[in-house]
């Protein structure tokens, strides 16, 4: 495992103080959409984002501005996360009970936010829960709290979930990678994810993902993705569509063997992980070929991922369900 630096997120001392005027809410035009907070309802506040700050009597703006500070000290999930305790002050700020002088969507509220957030390269939203969530822009990394894929879905999931399959039923392999894949796994905390293969086709692997994931001990795990899909099955390419499983395993042991530059060490490391990944179903068959085909060392380094774990991981997070686009030929 490699040593890498802890992340917090960095506000700059004007969107804080913004954020602080936002959360008192003075009675001036410009605050008209947040309710005013006294120094109980301050208190109150912080309570409902499940932190233990008491209003000490002082400058209402300054001490709030001060536990911004503090909260912000947390560490962040991933190089462009957001601390969760900061979202949750966000989640309190806009909930839409707390509607003021306009409809509960809060339109105004979310607008005036977010001219503070973008200047620091993040924006708030509602999701399909009517719960406000804070993304990061450029990556698209979503604060929230870890998820668990195997619980009962909610309506909306469940017509997320359907809409997902439909998308993967349809999609080409770039989709998959580009659309499905990438926006999962940085939401999922991973970092300096790189689609290496799919980028370079003359690389023996193929379309290969290499990215690293933090511990909370600062080290980095490297690890590999080998992406078919359709269906991966213990058979040849006899149904049109279902990868044969020698060629997976094939690329998967070379891309383990494969060093691949990490731009935050400056130098080449190997991957220590691979996930095999497919569209479709992995099948018992595929996956008892490849496990006795390696030796028990290697048996260890490989994670099968197939369309159930995709869609489970994919519809419990507040990520958009792509749409199929036209590609230029």
């Amino acid at each position: 495992m490699r040593s890498t630096q802890e992340t917090k997120l960095e506000l700059s001392r004007r969107t804080i103080r913004d954020l602080a005027e936002m959360i008192c809410g003075d009675d001036v035009p410009a605050l008209r959409h947040f309710i005013y907070r006294s120094s109980s309802r301050l208190t109150e506040f912080f309570d409902e984002a499940g932190m233990e700050y008491q209003h000490d009597g002082s400058t209402r703006r300054i001490w709030v501005g001060d536990v911004l500070k503090e909260v912000l000290k947390e560490p962040a999930h991933g190089p462009h996360g957001v601390p969760l305790g900061f979202a949750r002050v966000i989640r309190v700020l806009m909930d839409q009970r707390d509607a003021r002088e306009e409809e509960a969507s809060r339109p105004g509220a979310l607008a005036h936010l977010n001219t503070v957030l973008v200047q620091d390269g993040y924006e708030a939203f509602y999701g399909e829960d009517r719960k406000c969530y804070v993304r990061h822009i450029a990556t698209n990394t979503i604060a929230q709290q870890a998820q668990n894929p195997h619980r009962p879905l909610t309506t909306l999931e469940r017509q997320r979930r359907e809409d997902l399959i439909a998308y993967l039923d349809r999609c080409s392999e770039d989709d998959l990678i580009e659309r499905v894949l990438l926006p999962l796994y940085r939401q999922l905390g991973y970092q300096r994810i790189t689609a290496t293969g799919h980028k370079d086709k003359a690389l023996e692997y193929g379309k290969g993902i290499w990215m690293k994931y933090v511990l909370p001990t600062s080290h980095a795990i490297y690890f590999g993705l080998q992406v078919k899909k359709n269906k991966l099955d213990a058979a040849g390419m006899s149904r049109q569509g279902n990868a044969n499983v020698a060629e997976i395993l094939n690329q998967t042991l070379m891309m383990l063997g494969h060093e691949v530059f990490d731009p935050g060490f400056n130098r080449r490391v190997l991957v220590d992980h691979a996930y095999i990944v497919a569209g479709g179903e992995i099948t018992k068959q595929a996956r008892s070929w490849i496990i006795n085909s390696l030796d028990a060392a290697k048996r260890r380094h490989i994670i099968f991922m197939d369309r159930e774990d995709i869609v489970n991981l994919f519809v419990v997070t507040s990520l958009p369900v792509p749409t199929l686009v036209a590609r230029s030929v």
